[in-house]
């Protein structure tokens, strides 16, 4: 039998226990079929990059599946059916991770950081709207390298030179 991950995004009108049921039904089409599935991830509901079948979030869950190719073929014929799966990925894997996923430590830093995380100022101090900090005040002349010189009025227009 072959390791796998797979990942599914589930609709974002749904709810969680519905979600908890769909992982529940794939569970079962792999057990049936002489698979297992290991740990089982619920990342929760995340924004898209770009809307999916008019959807502009999904719940993202993650499983670790050790089965063979024919259980894992009827599951993502199964999910192709759902109208509540919008996408899924299978990675076939040498070895299943140990402990958290990536996603799920990303969370758990967070979590720990607070609300603001990295972005308060620290020991760089305050700075206000027009600072520019060691670059120094900045001129028209810096964009194209030098003075272009006076403005000639536009013409035929309201309040140029006519």
């Amino acid at each position: 039998m072959a390791l796998y991950e797979h990942v599914f995004l589930a609709r974002q009108d749904l709810s969680q226990q519905q979600v908890d049921a769909l992982v529940e039904q794939y569970k079962g089409v792999i057990t049936a079929n002489g698979g297992s599935v290991g740990r089982i991830e619920n990342w929760g509901l995340k924004s898209l990059t770009y809307r999916v079948k008019k959807n502009r979030k999904a719940y993202y869950t993650l499983m670790d599946i050790n089965c063979p190719p024919a259980a894992l073929n009827e599951m993502e014929r199964q999910m192709g059916l759902s109208e509540d799966v919008l996408r899924f990925l299978t990675i076939k894997v040498e070895a299943h991770e140990e402990g958290a996923s990536a996603m799920m430590q990303k969370r758990e830093e967070r979590s720990e950081r607070g609300s603001f995380g990295d972005r308060d100022r620290g020991d760089r101090g305050p700075r206000s709207f027009g600072d520019r900090g060691d670059r120094g005040p900045r001129s028209f002349g810096d964009r194209d390298g030098g003075d272009r010189g006076p403005r000639r009025p536009r013409e035929n227009v309201e309040g140029g030179a006519e």
